[in-house]
C-alpha cells in the first residue's frame, strides 16, 4: 500500500489509511497516558493531587452547568437598563 505522497488512492484505501492513522494515534496516546499515570503513582503527594484534580473538575463542571443552564438576560430588559442608566447620567 505504499504510494507516493501526492497520489490519491481509492476511497477504500484512504479509509484504511485513515483508520490505521487513528489507531496509531490512539496507541501512542494511550502509551503516553500510561507512562504519565505510572509517574503520578510514584509521587508522594498523590492524594493531594487527586483532591486538587477533583476540585478542578467540580469547578469546571460548575462552569459548564452555569453556561448552559442559566438563561441569558432578556434583550429588552438589557436595553431598558441601558436607557435608564443614560437618563440617570444625563440628570446628574
Amino acid at each position: 500500500m505504499t504510494r507516493e505522497p501526492g497520489s490519491h488512492g481509492g476511497l477504500d484505501e484512504r479509509a484504511v489509511l485513515l483508520a490505521a492513522g487513528l489507531a496509531d494515534l490512539a496507541v501512542s496516546t494511550l502509551g503516553s497516558g500510561l507512562g504519565l499515570v505510572r509517574g503520578l503513582l510514584r509521587r508522594s503527594d498523590t492524594a493531594e493531587m487527586a483532591a486538587e484534580a477533583e476540585r478542578d473538575l467540580e469547578a469546571r463542571g460548575r462552569l459548564v452547568l452555569d453556561r448552559y443552564t442559566s438563561p441569558p438576560p432578556a434583550h429588552l430588559e438589557v436595553l431598558a437598563r441601558h436607557v435608564l442608566a443614560r437618563r440617570a447620567g444625563d440628570d446628574g
